[in-house]
């Protein structure tokens, strides 16, 4: 007998298959049960007529709880008003194991319960097509680099100091010292491409920061390209081709998952290059006329980023940061030594910064001044100045937030739902 999945289960029209899932729905009309099965891969109706099948397996199909394993055999049959084309007519049904009472009802559940029980919230219909978009955008980024000849390069969790800034950093015993969980592989990226030219990093980051906003987890992934010998201006047309790329995979490989989250795909749609590109200073004079309270030199928060973003019908990039509040490594515009040649892309529809990056300092001098003006114990950071003594070259990249993107792409409000289990100040369960 022939084993098939839901989205496979068209080339099989005619024919007797097993289908293995669990029950997500069932109902009942005179002599006949309608299950609805789900397998991982999709989900689909099995009729089971009480003169179709023994009598065993027509009682099975009565009573058995929600969420119970079964495996199904039936033949495939075409049905128009199906979601998938098809349904099975069911000859034999099989019980591997009868679920317990569902915690997760029909009813309207609280985000704190639906977090609690992560591990099966899940198994939802949109949790799963989340979850799908979140795959398609983690390939298509890995797809659009790999194309270009980049080689991807592992970097290390464990750091033994901070890339972004020590006050959010995760700190954890390494036998007789301490270490730190990654902010960033962008340091090791930086060594990686003096060795192999073009490459990109895709692992999990850390960050301590203590903020509960919709935009922030304590651990999300990231991918980052570090490329020797590149400058500015090619770097932002590089990630403004990967999220062009991102888009148009995921419009083509995941519309079904899409329908199920009712994202308007028509904003998506306009994804296209160029994308607008103003100043920092453009970016405050915006925010000025819309009267928000920010002067020159100050970050940009999520407030004005969303206020940004929503004056543009696709993703902007916002360039030539004040350098004062931008990381250490960042070069210096050499046309305004006030501004660091850095770039942020802004998502539309309010979903803020998705990547952030831009030229790396590679003077080994300005390298050496720019630690010490942020503090930073050079120590640890003796084998990244060693990047710059021998054979140092101009060089650039960025990191693209997976978790920021995908809730930009599906439509959502909240990054928790972007990763299968997420983790947040207050969520380390389950």
């Amino acid at each position: 007998m022939k084993w098939v999945t839901v989205d496979r289960i068209s080339g099989y029209e005619g024919e007797v298959v097993q289908l293995k899932g669990w029950i997500a729905n069932r109902r009942s009309s005179g002599k006949v049960r309608f299950l609805l099965v789900r397998d991982g891969h999709g989900t689909i109706q099995c009729v089971v007529g009480a003169h179709d099948v023994a009598p065993e397996a027509f009682e099975l199909a009565d009573k058995v709880p929600y969420e119970s394993s079964i495996v199904v055999t039936g033949t495939v049959k075409r049905d128009p008003r199906s979601p998938v084309g098809f349904e099975l007519a069911v000859s034999d049904l099989q019980l591997v194991s009868e679920a317990q009472p569902y915690p997760i009802s029909k009813k309207d559940h609280g985000v704190g319960f639906l977090m609690d029980h992560r591990h099966l919230w899940l198994r939802s219909s949109r949790q799963a097509a989340l979850m799908k978009i979140r795959a398609a955008v983690s390939k298509a980024a890995r797809d659009y680099f790999d194309e270009l000849g980049f080689t991807a390069v592992e970097a290390p969790i464990l750091t033994p100091t901070a890339c972004e800034g020590t006050t959010s950093l995760f700190q954890v015993g390494y036998f007789e010292g301490s270490a730190y969980l990654t902010q960033s592989g962008q340091l090791y990226g930086e060594a990686a491409a003096m060795a192999l030219g073009t490459i990109y990093v895709f692992g999990p980051t850390f960050r301590a920061e203590k903020s509960k906003t919709r935009r922030h987890l304590t651990e999300f992934w990231m991918i980052e390209p570090e490329m020797a010998f590149w400058e500015f201006p090619e770097t932002i047309d590089l990630a403004e081709g990967m999220i062009c790329r991102i888009v148009r995979d995921v419009l083509e490989r995941c519309a079904e998952p899409l329908r199920a989250l009712e994202r308007d795909v028509s904003t998506l749609e306009k994804v296209t290059a160029p994308f607008p590109r103003i100043t920092y200073s453009e970016a405050i004079d915006i925010l000025k006329e819309r009267g928000l309270p920010i002067q020159w030199g100050d970050d940009l928060g999520g407030d004005e980023e969303t206020v940004l973003s929503e004056a543009f019908d696709r993703p902007l990039f916002v360039t030539h940061y004040p350098a004062a509040i931008k990381a250490f490594y960042m070069k210096r515009d050499p046309n305004d030594p006030r501004l660091a040649l850095a770039v942020d892309l802004l998502a539309p529809e309010g979903h803020g910064e998705i990547i952030g990056g831009g030229q790396r300092e590679d003077s080994l001098e300005k390298l050496e001044e720019t630690l010490a003006l942020h503090g930073l114990d050079r120590g640890p950071l003796e084998w990244y100045l060693d990047l710059r003594r021998y054979g140092s070259v101009p060089h650039a990249g960025f990191g693209l937030g997976i978790e920021r993107c995908v809730a930009w792409i599906a439509g959502i409000h909240h990054v928790r739902e972007t990763i299968a289990f997420p983790r947040l100040m207050d969520r380390l369960y389950p």
